[in-house]
């Protein structure tokens, strides 16, 4: 698996476990998306990605948490606004 990520301009981690992705699947030049989120064994939020591992190889990176959480608000707002705009608007 590895080497295939590391193939891949983009790559969308959602794997459920801690730092289950590290260096060894990125190269220069990547974007990071981290979906996951969990607790580490010092109780800690976290990600499926090892962000202190990969985080200097890759050009971008989501954090977690903060990172595709805010956007996932944002795009639910967005959305529940167009929608009402469609039901005030409807003919």
């Amino acid at each position: 698996m590895p080497s295939v990520a590391r193939e891949a301009d983009i790559i969308i981690v959602a794997a459920g476990r801690a730092g289950v992705v590290g260096a060894e699947y990125v190269k220069e030049g990547q974007t990071i998306i981290d979906v996951g989120i969990n607790v580490n064994a010092e109780g800690k939020l976290c990600g499926d990605v090892a962000y202190a591992e990969v985080e200097p190889i890759v050009d971008a990176i989501t954090p977690v948490p903060g990172g595709v959480g805010p956007m996932t608000i944002i795009s639910l707002m967005k959305n529940t606004l167009k929608a009402a705009r469609k039901e005030v608007y409807k003919d």
